[in-house]
């Protein structure tokens, strides 16, 4: 039986070439194998946002006439690109783009790039996560609504080289909105009492002996608000003079 490995990285596929016996041919996609075009928005928005998705490159385009040869060769196909959202969004693009038949399609990952892991993967496939690769297509959406569309704004009107991103743009938002809070920002005066208050034949005592229930106050309550208590017989009242 012919099986057929796709990575992602050429390096990690010579490396993988070395574990596995001659039923296998490893192959690398270098990376994504096709995205949305530079030229065109590629989004259809009245049409749920569906993307179109191209081959661009001549590079590109080599690999994926590479890969599909070698996938006619093949009894089973093993997609082992990353786990992770940009992995298994390429997973789908491979699968989309070599069209084999469903009993074909195994989907491994590993965490190690070792003969046993390797092995471990091999016995125990998965399906494609659609989740995932439904995750990945909605950033990468999101930021060609966003980019695509302000990008080009900003040359115009402010200066050229400048971008605006799904993040970048939010992140500059909140930067903004916080630096607004801070210049309309009204300080107000406070004052900090340390105090001890004595009387014959009464113990002494400080600020912190003083009923929780003392009213605070601020400029505009002095003097006519001055608090005032009682503790051991003392009548407490605090003149203030701040600094």
């Amino acid at each position: 039986m012919s099986n057929l490995v796709i990575v992602e990285s050429p390096t990690k596929a010579k490396t993988i070439a070395k574990f596995l016996g001659k039923d296998y041919t490893i192959k690398s996609s270098f990376g994504h194998i096709r995205d949305l075009p530079k030229k065109d928005i590629g989004i259809d928005v009245n049409d749920h946002f569906t993307p179109t998705y191209v081959v661009e490159g001549a590079d590109k385009k080599k690999v994926v006439e590479d890969l599909k040869k070698a996938a006619k060769k093949s009894d089973i196909i093993y997609f082992a690109t990353d786990e992770d959202r940009e992995g298994e969004a390429i997973a789908w693009h491979l699968k989309e783009i070599l069209n084999p038949k469903k009993e074909q399609i195994k989907r491994i990952t590993f965490h190690e790039i070792t003969k046993s892991a390797i092995e471990e993967s091999l016995e125990h496939p998965r399906d494609i996560d659609m989740d995932r690769v439904n995750a990945q297509q909605a950033r990468r959406i999101l930021d060609r609504l966003v980019g695509y569309e302000l990008s080009p704004f900003l040359w115009k009107k402010v200066a050229r080289g400048l971008s605006a991103g799904r993040v970048q743009s939010v992140a500059v938002r909140l930067i903004v909105d916080r630096e607004r809070e801070i210049q309309q920002f009204e300080p107000k005066e406070y004052w900090t009492i340390d105090a001890i208050f004595n009387k014959k034949d009464v113990p002494s005592f400080t600020q912190e002996d003083v009923p929780a229930n003392v009213p605070s106050f601020t400029q505009e309550d002095v003097p006519a608000n001055v608090p005032s208590f009682t503790k051991g017989g003392i009548q407490g009242g605090l003149s203030l003079d701040p600094k």
